[in-house]
């Protein structure tokens, strides 16, 4: 299924951003096109080049390029980590600890799952900060450092703190949609600094009062004293 409106967030000449909804498969699936091959056809243009991609629970900032020499540079920009991403998730079982860091070699598990390992040979490595919510909730901001499949979402799983909503990885819970966001991007492009924060608006826990004030308070996420990396 088409969506009626693809949400642009900024369009400059070499890139565009979008809100991606939560619940759409980035990649054409067998009953439909993804959501990357929805936003040629909605906006119609013809030349755009995924850059990165969330997963498909995942919701929030994506950015497109519109020619072959962005994307190179984009690309160049996530391989160096010259991108900082933010992101937001929600989960209603309490960490082992409350802030720090996560890291730890990722294997595959059974079942399309991964898992996180002791071993340090080429780790996933994330940052975050976590924030209590009503209802036993509690709110995370993870900054990840590396782009692992699941990284998110197995880094909060190892902390017992599975996200509501994962069909993977806490497939008991029962809500209207995964709760991890896209929320921020700050990167330099062509000597020119720029940066995005974008508050979900699809999720009953997302817009609940106390999660929405918590949220704004985090929108310049990069000025944050974020965790040591060891």
């Amino acid at each position: 299924m088409i969506n009626p409106s693809i949400e642009v967030i900024d369009e400059q000449d070499d890139y565009i951003v979008v809100n991606k909804p939560g619940g759409i498969g980035f990649h054409d699936e067998e009953h439909g096109l993804g959501f990357f091959n929805q936003i040629k056809k909605t906006l119609a243009i013809d030349e755009l080049y995924p850059v990165h991609r969330l997963d498909k629970m995942t919701s929030g900032l994506l950015i497109c390029a519109k020619n072959k020499v962005a994307a190179a540079q984009f690309q160049q920009l996530f391989e160096n980590k010259k991108i900082e991403k933010y992101y937001l998730a929600i989960s209603d079982k309490k960490p082992i600890k409350k802030q720090g860091l996560i890291k730890g070699d990722m294997e595959k598990s059974r079942r399309g799952m991964w898992k996180l390992l002791r071993s340090q040979v080429n780790p996933a490595v994330s940052q975050f900060f976590s924030y209590s919510l009503v209802n036993g909730k509690r709110l995370f901001l993870v900054k990840p450092h590396s782009g692992k499949t699941h990284q998110i979402r197995v880094a909060l799983n190892s902390l017992g703190s599975p996200i509501i909503g994962d069909p993977t990885y806490y497939s008991t819970s029962d809500s209207d949609r995964g709760y991890l966001h896209a929320f921020a991007l700050r990167f330099k492009l062509n000597n020119q600094e720029f940066h995005y924060c974008l508050m979900p608006t699809d999720g009953k826990e997302y817009i609940l009062e106390q999660a929405k004030l918590k949220i704004e308070t985090l929108t310049t996420p990069w000025l944050l004293n974020w965790p040591k990396i060891r």
